[in-house]
């Protein structure tokens, strides 16, 4: 029998990119699924949930600890999945600003889950915890080595205290809490917003853009590690499942590519014929990012299944559907 069958689970950030394909997964898995939306009329629901009608939708600020506390009540199980993050741009010129609304977010909802006595916590936390220069692949021993990179500084200081937050509740108050450490996902129902998309969706939009040219931020020079969007969302759930003691496990594939063969790849499964442009006067983000994926798959057996270009191709093929809408 399924973990999670009949339980009562809570996703913070349901409604978003990553959240909707762990709720996708959770009605398969016979789990009684409810969503934290700060608007119950929004979008998002009937774009992204397969299903909206088996799941409970809670309106719930989580920078609010009432609202956090009347989100948790009665469940089993919450996966906080809820952020303030986007790609690099935005990053840049909001670090203070994504990391005290993060961690309030975190706390408060850590707090409520504690109070209310959840049997299960999972803690969504990111590659961006790693700094610059870091072993490539990266191991998880590595999360707290120096800064984060400066173009995530308040996300990444943001997930590492998110860990410190789980480690302290887990030792004080016995708390079942998993930590996971997603790399960068994509698929079906990203963010293709021009402030807040991350790379991928990005290049899918401007891919499809009017004009004869695809610009690139930096040398096209800088690589990093994906993970589909569904290959994550089962992972997430394995983790809080499997290894709930507050220790962090990376869940990323084997592949790492550069920016420019990403963009090319694009262009082509697209059908795009426009001039790929790299634009050196942008920032290049972190030099390289690939995920050291061995503790994962040792301690819980997780292993990325979808292959990078397919994966690929299920994306673009989305936001054309979503193009024609």
């Amino acid at each position: 029998m399924s973990f999670y069958k009949n339980k009562n689970v809570l996703v913070t950030g349901g409604a978003g990119f990553v959240g909707s394909h762990v709720v996708d997964e959770l009605i398969k898995l016979d789990a009684n699924t409810a969503i934290t939306v700060r608007d119950s009329k929004s979008k998002k629901i009937k774009q992204n949930i397969e299903n909206p009608e088996k799941i409970k939708i809670i309106n719930a600020d989580l920078s609010n600890e009432k609202d956090c506390k009347k989100a948790v009540k009665n469940m089993d199980i919450v996966l906080n999945l809820a952020s303030n993050v986007a790609g690099i741009e935005y990053n840049i010129k909001h670090p203070g600003s994504i990391l005290t609304e993060n961690i309030i977010m975190n706390t408060n909802i850590l707090e409520a889950s504690r109070i209310e006595g959840i049997e299960r916590f999972l803690v969504v936390s990111s590659a961006c915890v790693y700094p610059r220069k870091v072993t490539i692949p990266t191991p998880e021993s590595e999360g707290f080595k120096d800064s984060p990179e400066p173009t995530n500084y308040g996300y990444g200081w943001a997930k590492r205290l998110g860990e410190i937050q789980a480690k302290a509740y887990y030792e004080e108050f016995g708390m079942k809490i998993a930590i996971a450490r997603p790399y960068n996902a994509y698929g079906p129902r990203d963010k293709y917003d021009d402030n807040t998309s991350h790379v991928i969706a990005a290049l899918i939009k401007k891919a499809f853009a009017k004009g004869d040219e695809m610009v690139v931020w930096g040398s096209g020079k800088q690589t990093r590690s994906f993970i589909y969007v569904k290959d994550l969302a089962k992972g997430l759930l394995e983790v809080c499942e499997k290894y709930p003691v507050a220790d962090p496990l990376n869940l990323g594939s084997n592949q790492e590519i550069s920016i420019k063969e990403l963009a090319e790849m694009i262009l082509k499964i697209s059908g795009s014929k426009k001039k790929l442009v790299l634009d050196s006067s942008y920032p290049d983000g972190q030099p390289r990012r690939a995920s050291d994926n061995s503790k994962a798959k040792k301690i819980i057996g997780f292993e990325a299944k979808e292959p990078f270009e397919s994966g690929l191709k299920h994306a673009i093929d989305w936001y054309k559907k979503k193009l024609i809408i």
